[in-house]
């Protein structure tokens, strides 16, 4: 199926899934000292929701996980902030213009920092132009070395890379709406609670008063698995999450490759 959106055409039926799938096997990755994800049938006295066992024509699973550390999620600045505010009311559109880029986490001190100027060499070097302006659009970061073991990691206590403050800073004055990264979070492991490129991004000076051009329709996106084979540059993407009333959602986002005609 082919769409048409002003002089680009999106084959709709190529999509490129890069969610990380919710397990409960020691396959998932776990983030934040929490164990793995539990998947199991309803059981009522000797009954079991579970067709196999004989005593149930359908499977009836509870499912006990964490958003933010089971896997592929979107987060909204009810993350952070000290009143609630739902993902599942900031993110009302679901198509986007994206971009993809690459890059290899800088070596600062013990840790690995994703830099203003490693994104910005790293959109310098896409030579597809951009379809659309990047105004309410999505950037996408895969981060360098780029192994399948990113989908059942463990990252409990192994300070991953992060964003800088400085590089949040940079994405929200480009007007960049949704950040997506295969990391946990966009900030440090251990930072205190100083949650700096979380707060940059977001443009959130208090997390107990909110000022007034927070950005509240602002996703960001963490734990998503890019393939090496899908080349940097534009793309179309489908943020589609579970409208939970909750600060973050496990989310599926896909994209779509982008010609012209």
């Amino acid at each position: 199926m082919l769409a048409k959106i002003n002089n680009f055409e999106i084959d709709l039926s190529k999509p490129i899934d890069i969610s990380i799938p919710l397990t409960n096997t020691n396959e998932n990755p776990i983030a934040w000292y929490i164990e793995k994800p539990v998947i199991e049938p309803v059981v009522f006295g000797d009954w079991i929701g579970k067709v196999s066992e004989g005593k149930s024509s359908t499977n009836f699973n509870n499912i006990f996980f964490n958003p933010h550390g089971h896997g592929t999620h979107t987060e909204c600045l009810g993350h952070i902030t000290n009143d609630f505010y739902s993902i599942n009311q900031s993110l009302k559109q679901f198509f986007f213009f994206a971009k993809l880029i690459t890059v290899e986490p800088e070596k600062t001190g013990d840790d690995l920092v994703i830099t203003k100027e490693q994104i910005l060499t790293a959109l310098n070097g896409i030579s597809v132009s951009t379809p659309l302006s990047m105004t309410n659009g999505a950037l996408i970061i895969r981060t360098l070395p780029n192994q399948k073991d990113k989908k059942s990691r463990k990252y409990s206590n192994t300070n991953p890379p992060y964003l800088s403050e400085e590089a949040a800073n940079f994405i929200r004055e480009s007007e960049i709406q949704h950040l997506l990264i295969d990391l946990p979070s966009v900030d440090k492991e251990h930072d205190e609670g100083k949650l700096l490129a979380h707060k940059a991004f977001w443009n959130v000076k208090d997390t107990h008063n909110l000022n007034n051009d927070a950005r509240f329709e602002a996703t960001i996106t963490e734990m998503i698995f890019v393939p090496n084979e899908i080349k940097d540059g534009d793309y179309l993407l489908n943020l589609q999450i579970a409208s939970f009333e909750n600060d973050a959602s496990p989310s599926k986002p896909v994209l779509y490759s982008i010609a012209n005609f």
